[in-house]
């Protein structure tokens, strides 16, 4: 009996574990995210041009707006 009571102790502490190590890791990569985006201005302005397109201000704008959205 006390075998199973102490390995109820150690499967609930790796639960709990990794609970924490994964909210931590989330909480740690969206910081990294925010401070260093993937993509930027230039980045977008680069990709239209490849595509034959001239982006506008207001493009490139709504682009980056539609960016942030998806990491927050």
């Amino acid at each position: 009996m006390a075998f199973l009571f102490d390995l109820l102790k150690v499967l609930g502490g790796l639960v709990i574990g990794a609970i924490i190590g994964f909210l931590i890791a989330r909480n740690y990569m969206k910081k990294y995210m925010k401070k260093n985006p993937p993509i930027n201005e230039q980045m977008i302005k680069a990709m239209m041009r490849q595509m034959g397109r001239t982006p506008s201000q207001k493009q490139v704008n709504q682009m980056m707006k539609q960016m942030t959205k998806y990491m927050d």
